[in-house]
């Protein structure tokens, strides 16, 4: 029985006779390269509420269980757009050690992609370091004046700090915020989509500004839990809202331009566990006028490394002959060469 034209055989045959058209040309198609990124963030936040929604699930017992599943969901959707995105790119060869590359997971100069970015992005921080150091000062001022020091205290302290630290592995929200969200937003808004945006053919101050956009607007499932938590008043929901997808928008772009200058996913996610970790930078402080000091010269430090801590000579043995989205890559010389 033949099929009709605009069977879904049909529809499969077409995007495989266009990726690899593509795959020829070296390119991937502008709008195709945006819809696939629009896609891949629109299903990043959607698939959280899929097994409510569409597989009908009776609602978690726990919050534990309720966050476990949203875990799977994202590393679902972490999955699937790396396998979309490595079939739409057209890589050179389909070896998964080379596309790994391309997206950023490499093992060589990975001390470089750890230190560096996270002391360039704790310059930002300047302020508040200096404040938790005033802080802890202060602590461990109180706590020996009322407590001599000896054996004993120094065991109940590291008692003390271990009790601490189990409770913190133990939380829920701990691996959210540092490891599975990072991760998997990492993975889908810088790995996939940062490759797509440039083999589409865009600039790449223009991927650095737009795929932050994607990454901002997949925030905006919070806007219902911060409706809630600001007893449903809906202006000051908006500003809090606001805000977020601002700071989202400033360090998600900061998180591309880390990925395209190093061609390392850790570098970005290494910034994104410190970020989430540290919140928003403190600006002032009432405790003492030095940390606004220290703020602005961390703030002019940053600015001043920023470009020499991110140099790709210091990611890559040959800044002429590697593998990563730098504008400096043998592969993004060669697609250059193929739209001339």
């Amino acid at each position: 029985m033949p099929f009709p034209p605009f069977s879904s055989l049909g529809l499969l045959q077409l995007l495989q006779e266009e990726a690899s058209a593509m795959e020829r040309d070296g390119v991937v198609s502008q709008p195709v390269a945006v819809i696939a990124c629009i896609a891949m963030a629109v299903f990043y936040v959607a698939i959280l509420y899929a097994p409510t929604v569409l597989l009908r699930l009776p609602p978690p017992p726990s919050f534990k269980t309720y966050m476990i599943r949203r875990f799977l969901c994202a590393v679902v959707s972490s999955v699937l757009s790396l396998f979309i995105s490595a079939l739409i790119l057209p890589v050179q060869t389909k070896e998964l050690r080379h596309i790994l590359v391309v997206f950023g997971i490499r093992r060589d100069h990975i001390w470089q992609a750890v230190v560096l970015p996270l002391c360039l992005t704790s310059l930002m921080y300047a302020g508040s370091i200096f404040l938790k150091c005033l802080l802890l000062l202060a602590s461990w001022r109180q706590h020996s004046s009322s407590e001599a020091l000896s054996l004993d205290s120094f065991k109940c302290s590291l008692q003390r700090f271990l009790d601490w630290l189990s409770v913190i592995l133990s939380n829920i929200l701990v691996w959210r915020n540092y490891v599975l969200a990072p991760l998997t937003e990492e993975l889908v808004f810088r790995a996939c989509m940062i490759p797509l945006l440039l083999c589409g053919g865009l600039k790449t101050y223009s991927a650095i500004l737009l795929c932050p956009i994607f990454f901002s607007l997949a925030h905006l499932n919070h806007f219902l839990e911060i409706y809630a938590k600001q007893n449903y008043r809906i202006v000051k929901a908006a500003m809090v809202i606001g805000l977020q997808l601002g700071y989202t928008v400033v360090f998600g772009s900061y998180a591309s331009f880390l990925f395209i200058r190093t061609g390392h996913l850790i570098a970005p996610l290494v910034a994104h566990i410190y970020c989430n970790f540290m919140g928003l930078p403190v600006l002032y402080s009432q405790r003492s006028g030095i940390v606004s000091v220290t703020f602005i010269i961390g703030f002019l430090g940053f600015l001043w490394l920023l470009f020499p801590m991110t140099g790709p000579e210091l990611y890559n043995d040959r800044i002429d002959n590697c593998s990563c989205w730098q504008s400096y890559c043998t592969w993004r010389e060669t697609i250059r060469m193929t739209q001339m």
